[in-house]
């Protein structure tokens, strides 16, 4: 899903994307989308703006850039940096970041910039992230997952669209893949509620909302997968 801050007549000054959408859903770009913008805005002097708050640390090591191949110009991260910390940061390259204070003439400040609880934190998750095979290990977890819900739906004939990249998770209820916005609105939103609350009597707490992506972490040991599957069987047994 891709924003356009500001036109000039055929100009634009940034085009602002989420790489893997996250708020409605988990949706993938289409082949050829991210590509597109990246080439476009190189040629009118436009800067790309990746929103990896989501995707940032989750799918790939340095975020979804690193598995597309894709440079944006500036990069925006979210707690995921943090350990879970409240914590954000933007990134960029050293002739962008130079033109910020102190170094540079724009201004910018934050209430929570620099807070060491929150760099510590950050510091020690990362280091653990960039451990040798940690995502290759959290990508194998995270596509038994999806694999088993969707296997485990189609037991219980509940139709569901299952997809995962790194520790990302998007489950809708719906046939079809999820492509675009107006395909996440089709989904079937008052079974995602019930399936919510069935999973949640069970002592399992997914995403409220089907809008939202599920995340799977390092913490999520084959027992409590396990445990996750035994709760989903019943929920969808309950929802069919």
């Amino acid at each position: 899903m891709a924003k356009i801050v500001k036109e000039h007549g055929d100009s634009l000054a940034a085009v602002i994307v989420e790489p893997v959408a996250g708020n409605m859903g988990f949706v993938r770009p289409e082949p050829g989308f991210l590509e597109g913008l990246r080439e476009e805005c190189t040629r009118c002097g436009a800067m790309l703006l990746f929103d990896e708050v989501m995707t940032g640390f989750r799918v790939a090591f340095g975020g979804y850039q690193n598995t597309c191949k894709i440079k944006p110009d500036i990069t925006c991260l979210g707690k995921v940096i943090g350990g879970g910390m409240p914590v954000a940061a933007y990134a960029g390259s050293k002739e962008l970041m130079e033109k910020l204070s102190p170094v540079g003439p724009i201004y910018q400040a934050g209430t929570l910039s620099g807070n060491p609880v929150g760099m510590a934190a950050g510091i020690a998750t990362l280091n653990l992230c960039a451990e040798h095979g940690f995502y290759d290990r959290l990508q194998e977890r995270t596509k038994d997952l999806a694999a088993r819900l969707k296997q485990t739906a189609d037991g219980a004939g509940v139709a569901v669209s299952v997809d995962s990249e790194g520790g990302m998770l998007g489950m809708s209820f719906t046939a079809a893949p999820i492509k675009n916005f107006a395909d996440a609105k089709a989904a079937d939103h008052a079974r995602h509620a019930k399936f919510f609350h069935a999973m949640l009597d069970r002592g399992i707490w997914l995403p409220p909302s089907s809008y939202e992506a599920m995340f799977v972490s390092s913490a999520h040991t084959e027992d409590l997968v396990t445990a996750i599957m035994a709760a989903a069987r019943d929920a969808f047994r309950e929802i069919a």
